[in-house]
């Protein structure tokens, strides 16, 4: 029996514009080992290779005659590699500020529907002799049960790559229009309330497509709305996107963490909050006592139901305020901290070190599982999008080349102008912002913020190191140490 499109799928494909495209992305830079380049071929062929474990990746998405069921996944029968996987290329040196400027432009364009919703990028030229990988998926695509992220399959943990064993692939014969409706008939007779569904889902989809195209037109002819005078974050989105990378140390992260009794998950939410305050406050936005901003935060948590081939656990979305109008980072930190606690003390929620240990590289397939839960709960008030997964620390390798980072590239959602991943991996944490062009014109100065942020935490935590009393308040660090420390 042919694989059917959730309710949900369709909904994300109904609703789906030019100005808010519902993929999702990874952007990993590699260095080649001096005996052994990283080139396109390489990774062609380690594609090629691994493909077969995400099969998903070779299908696209074939409508029902008369939309009386839901759609269904069927085989790309001329399904072209070459045309998923994408050469580019930087003017010698490329910098990160043209990297990001590509990516941007990337992002900003959807993929093919009439294709295998997918497209991997591999760019050449960037400084350091180093080349980039930039990763594009739709949220249909990976559901984290069915299909997990390409990148997931594409890492290993030594520099030499596994061999594993390809079969010759030969696609299933595409199914007629008779033969779908055949399909669906039979599912009527099994499953009645699933084409009821179906025909319903299919009938609002048809709605909200023909809503969305003239809310599309309604912008272009009216132009660009100003922002809600509430927040710059809340405002009709522009069709491009403006995308910055920040580095940071894990070992700040974790220094705070062990002085302060948390989690690294509450220190990246405060130091997200501590640049958000200051960036507002860049351009004279209001940020008095009070203010806060309230974030979609998708958290892994444990779902004793889950399917057998599913990662084991599940992504929920949770509400978090951010305390933008509170000036002490401390209090910041504690705030967020007290905030989560609730959802800590359910029991549902999954260690870290159980993240991290997932088969492959899991924080590419969970960021995308938590961009799907973000955009079901789109309908909810809240402002920005905020994910933190944490990766393994040790060093991860395609072809032979090793990764040195690795940044989530969360997609925007309607009337939300903001989306920040994190991604920690091999001793750094690494954070992605992606910004509406129009709405988020000085994201650099976001991501000053944000590296300020962090080194407010580290100090606070430093300063009252050296203030407390010998063997209390923790291990005595001092001041000099803590700036070796700071990225």
């Amino acid at each position: 029996m042919r694989e059917r499109l959730r309710a949900s799928d369709v909904t994300f494909l109904a609703e789906e514009t030019s100005y808010a495209p519902l993929h999702n992305a990874t952007l990993e830079i590699f260095e080649a080992d001096r005996a052994r380049q990283f080139g396109y071929d390489d990774l062609a062929s380690l594609i090629a290779d691994r493909i077969d474990f995400v099969p998903r990746y070779r299908q696209r998405i074939r409508s029902v005659p008369g939309r009386v069921a839901m759609p269904v996944w069927v085989d790309e029968d001329d399904f072209d590699l070459g045309y998923h996987v994408r050469r580019s290329a930087l003017p010698r040196p490329g910098s990160m500020e043209q990297l990001w400027e590509l990516v941007a432009r990337i992002m900003s364009r959807r993929l093919d529907p009439q294709r295998p919703l997918w497209e991997l990028y591999w760019v050449e030229g960037l400084e350091g002799d180093r080349v980039a990988l930039l990763a594009k998926s739709h949220q249909v695509l990976v559901d984290g049960i069915s299909t997990v992220d390409l990148l997931q399959v594409l890492l290993d943990t030594d520099p030499e790559p596994k061999q594993v064993p390809c079969q010759p692939w030969q696609p299933a014969r595409e199914p007629s229009g008779s033969a779908l409706l055949l399909d669906a008939l039979r599912d009527s007779v099994r499953h009645p309330k699933q084409i009821i569904d179906g025909v319903r889902v299919n009938a609002e989809a048809v709605g909200r497509t023909a809503r969305s195209a003239l809310t599309v037109l309604g912008e272009i002819s009216s132009g660009p709305r100003r922002p809600h005078p509430e927040t710059p974050l809340a405002t009709e989105l522009s069709a491009q996107r403006r995308v910055l990378t920040v580095r940071t140390d894990f070992a700040v992260h974790r220094a705070i963490k062990e002085f302060h009794h948390c989690s690294i998950n509450d220190v990246v939410l405060a130091t997200v909050t501590g640049a958000l305050r200051a960036w507002l406050m860049t351009r004279a936005e209001s940020v008095g006592a009070g203010r806060s901003l309230r974030a979609m935060v998708p958290m892994s948590v444990i779902d004793d139901e889950a399917e057998p081939t599913s990662l084991g656990s599940q992504v929920a979305g949770h509400l978090l305020d951010l305390p933008i109008g509170e000036s002490s980072p401390v209090v910041r930190l504690h705030q967020v901290s007290y905030a989560f606690r609730a959802h800590k003390d359910t029991g549902r929620a999954v260690s870290a070190d159980r993240i991290a240990g997932v088969a492959g590289f899991a924080p590419s397939t969970f960021h995308a599982l938590g961009s799907r839960v973000a955009a079901e709960h789109r309908r909810r008030s809240y402002d920005l999008v905020v994910t933190y997964v944490p990766g393994p620390q040790f060093p991860l390798y395609a072809a032979g080349a090793r990764m040195v980072e690795t940044y989530p590239v969360p997609p925007l959602l309607p009337g939300r102008a903001l989306a920040i991943g994190v991604t920690s991996y091999d001793g750094l944490v690494h954070y992605g912002i992606t910004g509406d062009r129009d709405a988020i014109w000085d994201i650099d100065v976001l991501g000053q913020c944000l590296t300020e942020a962090l080194e407010e935490l580290a100090d606070s935590a430093s300063d009252t190191r050296q203030r407390a009393p010998r063997g209390r308040g923790g291990p005595r660090t001092g001041r000099r140490d803590a700036e070796k420390e700071k990225p």
